[in-house]
């Protein structure tokens, strides 16, 4: 089940569309498993980078980055994601409103 849940977050995430971003918390819910966005963190913690995954888009549901030691390199996040066009807050935070992905059916909705 693990293992499912985990190709299931992986997926989710590997969704999430240049620019935009999901929490914690989001893609736990979408997975089927509203409860787990600690465990969906400590999976894109430990994604490898050979699979794809943009772990850079998935943050905590108040905008705030990852600790810093998360990537390996201080700031390296937030370059990633200021690279793809998502905004900031004065705070530093990201402007979940204005960039927050919707789910995998993003598209369909706003059409």
């Amino acid at each position: 089940m693990a293992s499912d849940m985990a190709e299931r977050v992986y997926a989710l995430a590997k969704a999430i569309p240049a620019g935009s971003v999901a929490s914690y918390g989001q893609l736990a819910a979408l997975s089927g498993h509203p409860r787990a966005a600690r465990i969906v963190g400590q999976l894109m913690r430990r994604c490898a980078p050979s699979r794809g995954v943009p772990c850079h888009r998935v943050i905590m549901g108040d905008g705030s980055l990852c600790p810093e030691d998360a990537f390996g390199v201080p700031g390296l996040q937030r370059a990633l994601l200021a690279a793809e066009g998502v905004p900031f807050l004065a705070d530093g935070r990201v402007d979940m409103a204005a960039c927050r992905w919707q789910g995998p059916f993003e598209k369909e909705q706003k059409l």
